[in-house]
């Protein structure tokens, strides 16, 4: 079977067709089939040959975009089984087939039904088959054949980026490079000059100029001008099949703009200039603005002004406003018009971006002449200093003069001049000035401690012309005499401790004066001469302004007196020499060794002070209730006495217990010692404690009178000795106590009952240093001395 392709779309293709037609099977479009084959075939034996192609694949070619009225055709398919009686039939599968291909099943040609765009879809894959009409068997195996759909020039080139917006530095030199265009073509560019684009301008010229091949564009002029144009609109062109007649096209626009560059100095419109400025004119404001113009833009239009020349220069000066790019004049002094009525400036005007490619169209500055006039104004009057400080002395009489201010009027008129003091309405008035004189003088008594220094303000103006002032600040200073006496620096709390010796300081006192340092110190303290010289305590003065309070005495007693006053004096170093009084409060306490302060009765006095009157009204009744209860208790006790009660357990020697407190040794009342001097009575009594005995007199007790006579000390002795020698006694000693101190010695009595009465010369001192364990005792004896002394 062999496939033939009728597919020509020129003379040159005719001839292709023709000689494809008379190669058959040797090339393009043949494919043959044979009977042979190495195949089961249904109903015969199987035949084992040498196998022979059946079919040759091969390629189709079918043109994009037909527009007949026929379908196209495309090939014939052809089986050597084929012996033209129509008993082999042709089936057509894969892409397309039945739709967009379709065969005649008898013949085997091929025809498209439909026109094809190569742009979509580039070629179609297929499968060729004969198979017996009869039998529905194959005759040939299936073979894969592939149409390929052949390209024309049906698509124009296409710029995808544009329109384009691109800069260049203006004064670029020629060839400069701007932008790289570039189009693209749909058709097949591998066959034949369909997608060969070539590029071409259509607008811009001569000033830009594009690269054929590769879609550059560039400067085509020297030194283009951005101040001359800015801005340019080119038009590029791209054309398909290398750019011959019939060949397709698209276009473009690139918008170029020339950006700037500092290639032109500034320059002053004028070479002169004048401005009128008046003589009242404030310093440091604004008096004029004068401008240079650049044909650049953006930092290559900036600039700076400065003053080169002039006499004016130390009088203005300039500085520039960076958003206008104007220079600004200013006013560094006053002006005056009587003193100088014109000023000459010559200002400069530069660029502050140079680009030194450009240096050779320089300079890049320019400069101009200006002429300042100055305007002659009714000016207010003006003081002979800034300000005035003047002094006065405190305690001067009202009207006293302090001082004078002058001021002038400095036009050429010199008007006449009024002086006034401007208060505030809270201000209080120490001060007046005389309108035509600027006297200043006092209205009240000045004191330098309430204030030292007062602040006033003059104001200044002229007779003709009232509404122009002129202010000047007047200090004045507040001069002290010494009139305030020197007091103590504050209340002090002097305290002594009871133990002080002679000569010890026990305070430091200081003094303050409310007047100047010249008035005040140094101080000078001593005691009142006219008053008698003080026991107790004396001043010594440091001669540093401070003095210190002395004891003159070795101690102190709380109980005697706890509190002294020390009458002082106080002089200032002011001339005259100024004297005050002054009274110390000293107090007595009791102190520690190390001279803290342990207590002080005055604190006790005013604790008790503070209570109330019920507080105290409740205290004496508790007091009285305690009385009664203590007076009834012994009353009772008079009245009933108890028995002495032996105890039975006590197997030796019976002592006599008794619970009345007696009366010292003076005291014989206090309990029977009959039982001590004959205590064989008493053995013989002996009584229940359970029980109340009944005493009853026997013989025995109506002798006790005669036993008093009996030496008790013998009647000791002798119980001793029975105790000794009796062998009927308990294994251990017993104790016997008897209250008898013997006969008198010719020591006489060491009790301390008559020692109150009993004077002694004895020191008790050495008693504060035996330690805090004897510190009562030293206190003790320390009182009783200076009661004696007192």
């Amino acid at each position: 079977m062999k496939i033939t392709s009728t597919s020509c779309i020129c003379p040159v293709l005719v001839c292709l067709c023709f000689v494809q037609r008379c190669y058959g099977t040797a090339h393009h479009s043949s494919i043959k089939g044979t009977r042979n084959q190495t195949k089961h075939i249904e109903g015969e034996t199987e035949v084992h040959h040498r196998p022979k192609r059946g079919w040759v694949w091969n390629q189709f070619f079918v043109l994009e975009e037909h527009m007949g009225p026929d379908p196209q055709y495309v090939g014939k398919l052809h089986s050597n089984s084929d012996k033209g009686d129509g008993s082999v039939k042709y089936i057509l599968t894969g892409e397309g087939a039945g739709t967009i291909f379709i065969i005649d099943d008898t013949t085997g040609d091929i025809h498209s039904t439909k026109s094809l765009d190569r742009e979509q879809k580039t070629h179609y894959v297929l499968h060729a088959q004969a198979i017996d009409r009869r039998t529905n068997k194959p005759l040939e195996p299936e073979s894969e054949f592939i149409i390929k759909v052949q390209d024309i020039n049906d698509n124009a080139p296409k710029f995808t980026d544009g329109p384009y917006i691109v800069t260049v530095p203006e004064m670029s030199d020629m060839g400069t490079s701007v932008l790289q265009v570039t189009a693209t073509d749909a058709d097949d560019p591998t066959y034949g000059n369909s997608a060969r684009v070539v590029y071409s301008i259509l607008q811009g010229q001569p000033y830009f100029s594009v690269d054929p091949k590769t879609g550059v564009i560039r400067t085509a002029l020297h030194n283009m001008d951005r101040e001359a144009r800015e801005h340019y609109s080119v038009v590029i062109q791209a054309k398909d099949m290398a750019g011959q007649v019939g060949g397709l096209s698209g276009s473009t626009t690139v918008n170029i703009t020339l950006t700037d560059v500092n290639d032109n100095p500034p320059r002053f419109p004028q070479k002169h200039y004048q401005l009128y400025v008046p003589e009242s004119a404030q310093v440091g404001s604004a008096v004029g603005k004068i401008k240079a113009n650049d044909a650049d833009t953006g930092s290559n239009a900036d600039m700076t002004y400065s003053i080169v020349n002039g006499d004016g220069i130390g009088i203005f000066s300039i500085s520039t406003d960076k958003e206008t790019r104007e220079g600004i004049l200013s006013l560094k002094k006053p002006l005056n018009y009587e003193k100088k009525k014109s000023y000459t400036l010559n200002i400069e005007g530069a660029n502050t971006h140079l680009d030194f490619r450009f240096s050779h169209l320089g300079p890049f500055k320019d400069a101009t002449m200006l002429k300042i006039i100055v305007g002659d104004v009714d000016e207010p009057p003006l003081f002979s200093m800034p300000s005035y400080i003047m002094e006065v002395y405190e305690n001067a009489k009202i009207g006293t003069i302090v001082g004078t201010v002058l001021a002038q009027d400095p036009d050429s008129a010199n008007s006449l001049v009024r002086y006034f003091i401007d208060y505030n309405a809270e201000d209080d008035r120490f001060f007046n000035i005389d309108a035509n004189t600027g006297t200043i003088k006092t209205t009240q008594v000045l004191d330098r401690e309430e204030n030292p220094w007062y602040n006033i303000t003059v104001a200044a103006s002229e007779k003709d012309n009232p509404g122009l002032l002129s202010h000047v600040t007047v200090g004045i200073r507040v001069l002290d005499v010494n009139d305030n006496p020197p007091e103590l620096a504050r209340e002090y709390d002097i305290v002594v401790c009871e133990n002080s010796k002679p000569g010890q300081v026990i305070h430091t006192i200081s003094a303050t004066d409310k007047d100047d340092f010249a008035n005040g110190p140094r101080f000078n303290f001593f005691l009142d001469e006219h008053l008698s010289i003080n026991p107790n305590f004396t001043l010594k003065d440091n001669e540093d302004n401070t003095a210190s309070i002395l004891t003159r005495r070795r101690r102190f007693s709380r109980t005697i007196q706890d509190v002294y006053y020390l009458p002082i004096m106080i002089s200032d170093g002011g001339i005259p020499s100024l004297t005050s009084s002054s009274t110390l409060t000293i107090r007595v306490c009791a102190c520690e060794r190390d001279g803290r302060v342990r207590t002080c009765r005055a604190e006790a006095f005013l604790s008790s002070a503070g209570l109330s009157t019920g507080a105290l009204i409740a205290i004496l009744l508790c007091v009285v209730i305690l009385l009664a209860i203590v007076v009834l208790f012994i009353t009772l006790r008079r009245s009933k006495k108890e028995p002495l009660i032996i105890s039975e357990e006590d197997v030796r020697e019976n002592v006599v217990t008794y619970d009345d407190e007696g009366g010292g040794e003076e005291d014989t009342k206090a309990f029977d010692i009959t039982a001590l001097r004959n205590p064989s009575a008493a053995e013989e009594l002996k009584y229940r404690r359970d029980i109340r005995p009944e005493v009853k007199l026997t013989p025995r007790h109506q002798t006790l009178s005669t036993l008093e006579s009996i030496d008790v000390q013998e009647f000791i002795k002798q119980r001793l000795a029975e105790a000794d020698l009796d062998p009927s006694v308990p294994p251990y000693d017993s104790l016997q106590t008897y209250a008898y101190e013997g006969q008198r010695s010719e020591a006489g009595s060491v009790s301390s009952l008559d020692s109150a009465t009993t004077q002694s010369d004895q020191d008790y001192h050495y008693l504060g240093d035996w330690g805090p364990e004897f510190k009562k005792l030293a206190e003790l004896y320390g009182e009783i001395e200076s009661e004696r002394t007192t």
